[in-house]
């Protein structure tokens, strides 16, 4: 979950709107959000325990057909899009901290290293991500820490709540935030993916989801906090290497740079959880279609090397094709569809199948998953009010997904 980003949209944030307050509740509506919608895929996840995630989902609870859409949306945009982002955002850090390579370089070497390590054994693969990841997040307390101790920048935020702030919670700008702030948070969603290979996905799955969407909520929070303490909001408007910017206030130009490749050094943790996750359901798109088998093919470690390498090749396409600011504004308005359908389908799944065994219900059934599909159409509406050549790709996207189904169905068997 942790990477482009909490270390880039805070730049875009700021141009519109400048009330600490108002800012930091972006980070506590969004965190809220997505532990509703990780709570709601647990119910989903212990009930319908098998890899693939929303594609899975969406097969059970609809038709086959919507979930092919979402299989297609997940390994053409919802995990290869951000892995681009992921990797380019790395690349971009890397060379403001004084390593002079193109970043997209930077990105595309990151990218085939990563797909190499996780097309090897389970065991390494897990261990390359459980390392990355406990790095992750030490770094983040570090500099926090270091940041508000330490560091002898100074921010004139005001950070008293006023009537204007209370005004800013319902307005357009902090709505069109909010589209930054929950891509920030995708990937919540992402342990359900592999669901089929833990040990006990019924019992592990909700702790999974909601002590990790939490935890993560802390850290954006606090990261968000750090970056407006230090920083002035006329030194970070308008910029994406917010995280380098907030560094070099803190601790100088000098040991600003260093921080700003330790924190790159964080983004390799969610390329390479992108570049594990997504690929099952490639894999289970192999498993139920036949047209798509070689898709399936695994090593002798039963790692579906095939659908890792056609994913990780569509992120070196969109690195090399789009900007960063189009594959961010298409890319999160797919997910929070895909994500808007699964969590829906939890209603009709209760309706539909009253006696399934559930070995975990939602807390607060139904105002959780209520709360999730509000602001998430909330969000949807306004890419469509604001950004609709975006809105049009993602609709072309879904379309496109549909059409292949249609063409791949007559190969299924019976």
């Amino acid at each position: 979950m942790i990477g482009t980003g909490v270390f880039t949209s805070l730049g875009f944030q700021l141009l519109d709107i400048q009330s600490t307050p108002v800012l930091m509740m972006l980070w506590v509506v969004g965190g809220f959000s997505a532990l509703c919608g990780a709570l709601s895929y647990a119910e989903l996840g212990a009930a319908l325990p098998r890899s693939g995630g929303e594609y899975h989902f969406l097969t059970e609870i609809y038709h086959p057909c919507a979930g092919f859409i979402s299989g297609w949306v997940s390994a053409t945009v919802g995990f290869a899009a951000p892995t681009a982002l992921a990797a380019l955002t790395f690349g971009s850090y890397l060379n403001s901290s004084g390593l002079r390579v193109d970043p997209i370089w930077l990105a595309t070497a990151a990218i085939i290293t990563l797909t190499a390590a996780h097309c090897t054994t389970r065991a390494r693969s897990g261990t390359t991500q459980t390392g990355f990841t406990a790095l992750k997040i030490l770094l983040i307390l570090g500099f926090s820490v270091a940041a508000l101790t330490l560091g002898h920048g100074v921010s004139q935020v005001e950070i008293a709540w006023t009537d204007d702030a209370t005004v800013a919670l319902g307005s357009g700008a902090f709505a069109v935030s909010l589209i930054y702030v929950n891509y920030a948070y995708s990937g919540w969603n992402a342990a359900t993916y592999i669901s089929g290979e833990l040990s006990s996905p019924q019992r592990s799955l909700p702790w999974v989801l909601g002590i990790s969407t939490t935890l993560v909520a802390a850290l954006y929070c606090l990261l968000n906090f750090v970056f407006l303490s230090v920083a002035p909001i006329e030194a970070m408007a308008g910029k994406v290497e917010v995280g380098v910017i907030a560094a070099e206030y803190a601790f100088g130009s000098t040991t600003g740079a260093l921080m700003g490749a330790l924190l790159a050094l964080l983004l390799i943790s969610t390329i390479s959880a992108m570049i594990l996750a997504g690929p099952r359901v490639l894999h289970r798109i192999g498993q139920d279609y036949p047209r798509f088998a070689w898709l399936a093919r695994e090593n002798k470690d039963a790692i579906p090397v095939v659908a890792i390498i056609v994913q990780s090749g569509t992120a070196l396409l969109f690195l090399w094709s789009a900007s960063f600011e189009q594959i961010l504004i298409f890319s999160g308005a797919t997910m929070a569809l895909n994500t808007f359908a699964t969590v829906l389908g939890l209603f009709i799944l209760r309706w539909r199948e009253p006696n399934l065994p559930r070995p975990f219900r939602v807390t607060l059934y139904p105002f959780t998953p209520l709360v999730f599909l509000g602001i998430t159409s909330w969000t949807l509406i306004y890419i469509v009010m604001q950004r609709p050549i975006e809105a049009l790709i993602t609709g072309g996207i879904v379309l496109s997904g549909g059409l292949l189904y249609f063409i791949s169905k007559p190969s299924m068997t019976a």
